[in-house]
């Protein structure tokens, strides 16, 4: 059976942060830490080794696969840093025309820091992000 690797665990977020190489990363890890905390209103919990997430969801695919994952998180990689928003969403779209420079994989959104980006833009993004997983997967208790 598929084991999911990224689980919510009780490591320590400051932990984390504070083994991040490169001081700018360090840097703009703890300015992320404050916009995501403030703007989810959730306490940031590791998911995983390397991915800061707030919140959580229950999802429950088609195909039976089912596990938890946070609504929004990032991690402050080496090469660049990760940002973890809603897939599927069309206002995702949107909002990442106007974030600024980035990239974008799969599931994730990449910058290089984040003074390439506008914060305003980036909590709009976590905001629509929180809203429609919430929507989408609503608690079933």
């Amino acid at each position: 059976m598929y084991e999911v690797k990224t689980k919510e665990n009780d490591n320590s977020v400051i932990e984390f942060i504070e083994s991040v190489d490169s001081p700018k990363k360090k840097e703009d890890a703890y300015k992320l830490l404050d916009i995501f905390t403030e703007t989810t209103g959730y306490p940031a919990k590791m998911w995983g080794t390397s991915i800061i997430g707030f919140g959580s969801y229950h999802y429950k695919y088609a195909t039976g696969h089912e596990g938890d994952a946070p609504l929004v998180g990032f991690s402050p990689r080496k090469a660049k840093i990760s940002l973890y928003f809603a897939t599927g969403d069309t206002k995702r779209e949107e909002l990442l025309q106007k974030f600024g420079k980035h990239t974008t994989g799969k599931a994730c959104v990449y910058i290089n820091k984040l003074a390439d980006v506008d914060v305003e833009v980036l909590k709009a993004l976590i905001n629509q992000s929180v809203v429609f997983l919430q929507e989408m997967y609503p608690d079933e208790e």
